[in-house]
This record gives structure tokens, sequence and C-alpha cells, in this order.
């Protein structure tokens, strides 16, 4: 069965799609305005310049600290978290002569007016960098470490950015094809479930299936199942190909 590894899988949730938070010792917890990942796995955070982990940092060359990330699913389901990463390291600012480099790469993500403040004289935010030394993650595979010398060559999921928009699409779209994709997987005389998208990556789909209520009244518990394509898949074309030949399998069953 083919499967993202665990630093792979950790890299994409810290990729900046996901909101995070940071906390350091003796300050209160941050919220995070936008993250993005550099392809070392070093995290560039928007902040305020008057937040007080900021603050924590004045005459210090760095801080230890952890962000923590949520994988929230795009879609509006019950129970959206996904997984979470907890990556710890230690916390400096950007000198000026590179936040204009961070800039840019957090624009990529997350075009919003607060990093045009950056390049003011007395930018009302600013830029802060975290140096990975470890990492944890708990998802739907797994909990466990990684190593930060494999976190920092993985790369993430090419579709993390997009996947959000696929998802929104085959649950508008397609819910009867992703709904005949459990048959076989079923117990025969039980009510099949409602099934909606709940992530994509290079590998497959997770899929969230929502049982019907019971004669009795009560509410069985949501349960997910994973449906792999044919093989990785790499680009835009390709994932198409993927799912719209998983697509045809469920349309044929439904007949």
């Amino acid at each position: 069965m083919g499967r993202p590894t665990a630093a792979e899988r950790a890299r994409t949730i810290a990729y900046g799609v996901a909101g995070g938070g940071l906390v350091a010792p003796g300050v209160q917890y941050s919220p995070v305005a936008a993250h993005v990942t550099d392809d070392a796995g070093r995290s560039l955070l928007l902040i305020p310049a008057e937040s007080g982990i900021v603050s924590a940092l004045s005459g210090e060359f760095d801080l230890p600290a952890t962000l923590r990330i949520s994988d929230v699913a795009p879609l509006p389901l019950a129970d959206r978290i996904r997984g979470q990463v907890w990556l710890h390291g230690w916390l400096t600012e950007l000198p000026r002569e590179e936040r204009r480099a961070a800039a840019l790469l957090l624009a990529g993500l997350h075009p919003c007016p607060e990093l045009l403040d950056l390049a003011e004289p007395a930018p009302a935010w600013t830029v802060l960098a975290l140096e990975v030394g470890e990492v944890e993650i708990s998802d739907g595979w797994s909990d466990g470490t990684v190593q930060p010398e494999e976190y920092a060559a993985a790369r993430p999921d090419p579709f993390v950015a997009v996947e959000g928009g696929m998802l929104a699409h085959l649950d508008a779209c397609h819910p009867g094809e992703l709904a005949a994709l459990l048959r076989g997987r079923l117990v025969p005389g039980v009510p099949a479930p409602a099934v909606r998208p709940l992530g994509l990556d290079r590998h497959g789909m997770w899929l969230r299936c929502l049982p019907a209520t019971g004669p009795d009244g009560a509410v069985p518990e949501p349960f997910d199942v994973r449906v792999e394509f044919p093989g990785p898949v790499a680009d835009l074309p390709g994932l198409r190909r993927a799912y719209r030949r998983l697509l045809a399998v469920g349309s044929d069953l439904r007949g």
C-alpha cells in the first residue's frame, strides 16, 4: 500500500496552509498570522512586532520554542482535525535584509496586506525563523517522531496547495461515485453511509463515512476509509487521471 512517510506528512502539514501557534517558556501562547516552510524545512512566521514572543527575543540570539500546527479538513465536517505537528526548535528574528525574500515566500500562500508593512522604517510586523530540532506528528496514519535530518530532506505533498479545491469539487459533483467506492467494504444489511472526501494526496484519498441513524435512533460514529490510487502521481494531469479512474470504477459499481 502506498503511503507518504512520516517526514513527508509532517512537511505537508507544516507547508503553510494549516494554521499554527507558538509556545515559548514564559511567553503567552502566540497565534501566527501566516507561516510558510522554506526548502530546508525552516519555518518563517509573520508575527506582530509588539507580541510577547518578539519581546522575549530582544537581547537574545535565539529562543527555544514550539510551533504547533493543526491540519484542519477544508470541508465543513465534524471533527475536522486531521492531524497535528509540533516543531520544536529555536526562534530568531530575521535581519531586515532577509525579510523581502521571506515576504515573497509568504505571499505565495498568504497575500495579506501585513506583508507590505515589512518594508516600512518602523514595521508593525516582523518575520521570525524557527530552526527545527525535533518533530512530532499525530495523524490518521500514526503517532511518532521524525528526525530533523529526515524532516529537512522530505518534501511536502505536491497537491497540498490545491487539495481544498479538489475536495470541494469531488464533494459537490461526485458524491454518488465516492459512496460507490465503499462497495465490498460494507456489512450486508447495514444501510450504506453518506461519504464525503476528507483528504487527498499523491497516493490516494481519505473518505469520511457518515453512517445512517439506526432503527433505535442511535447515530453510529463516523469512520474514515483510505482509497489508494493505482500508483503515486506527481502532477495535476496525473492526479486528474487517477481520481477520474477511481470515479469511473465507482460509477460502474453504481450501475
